[in-house]
């Protein structure tokens, strides 16, 4: 049977969502596209394969996945029902036809993820899809030294949630840092609000949720500045911080 290729991106607020894949008894992005899909097309006779996994709660910007079908579809008026039929928490940005050799995983160049928290008062209720709010004082300027040291070549085998026989721990991260939230604003909002920026072209499994942890743990006085940077020698998976709540978590863009 012929298969007809498109590549769809789309944005969601995932705070409501067992993350991406498909799961039993549990509402997922691929769940509901799937859904979504079936109602449009009339039949199951298609798959999809998403750019990655993301957590429970985390979001995205921008995500897209691959929409393998066995009819031809028209583009625009794909994209039109997807949106009147998608949940107002999933939205579709654009449908395009891809080449057969197209692979949404492995032909993606960069992806960046933003970790949005705050300190202090516990937040605004509103804030919980959107940021995690760490209580008491961490020592910002610190964690801004420590963000930049995950950049270039590493062994992030410390920072990897049950890896695997095949596990390629060596990654290479194009760029991290800790900034002043811009992008975002609400009359609800902290009046601090700090996003760990993060990107490079590939993340372990609950990678960027363990690098932030570990910084968390270095603004907190737990370890040194030396421990995390020693941390990035690899050598075991002893994690020296927790796995940071994935709600603060949101997949900001991805390059291909």
């Amino acid at each position: 049977m012929k298969k007809h290729l498109y590549l769809i991106h789309i944005k969601f607020l995932g705070f409501r969502y067992c993350g991406w894949q498909k799961q039993n008894n549990v509402k997922t992005i691929q769940g509901m596209i799937e859904k979504t899909l079936f109602s449009i097309l009339g039949h199951r006779e298609f798959k999809t394969l998403g750019a990655g996994r993301t957590d429970s709660k985390v979001s995205a910007k921008q995500f897209a996945f691959q929409l393998f079908c066995s009819t031809e579809i028209d583009e625009k008026e794909l994209l039109l029902e997807f949106n009147k039929k998608l949940p107002p928490d999933i939205k579709a940005l654009k449908v395009e036809s891809v080449d057969q050799k197209f692979n949404v995983i492995s032909d993606s160049k960069i992806k960046e993820y933003c970790y949005f928290f705050t300190l202090g008062e516990k937040m605004h209720p509103f804030c919980a899809p959107f940021m995690v709010g760490f209580p008491g004082t961490l020592d910002i300027e610190l964690m801004i030294k420590g963000a930049k040291c995950f950049e270039g070549s590493h062994n992030f085998q410390r920072y990897c949630y049950k890896p695997s026989a095949e596990t390629v721990f060596n990654r290479e991260i194009v760029s991290s840092e800790i900034v002043r939230n811009t992008e975002y604003s609400a009359n609800f909002f902290p009046k601090e609000v700090w996003v760990f920026k993060i990107s490079g072209k590939g993340f372990l499994r609950h990678q960027i949720r363990l690098l932030m942890g570990t910084l968390v743990e270095l603004g907190k006085g737990e370890i040194s500045l030396i421990e995390l940077e020693n941390s990035l020698l690899g050598g075991d998976n002893i994690h020296l911080g927790s796995i940071a709540p994935s709600s603060g978590l949101m997949l900001s863009s991805i390059t291909y």
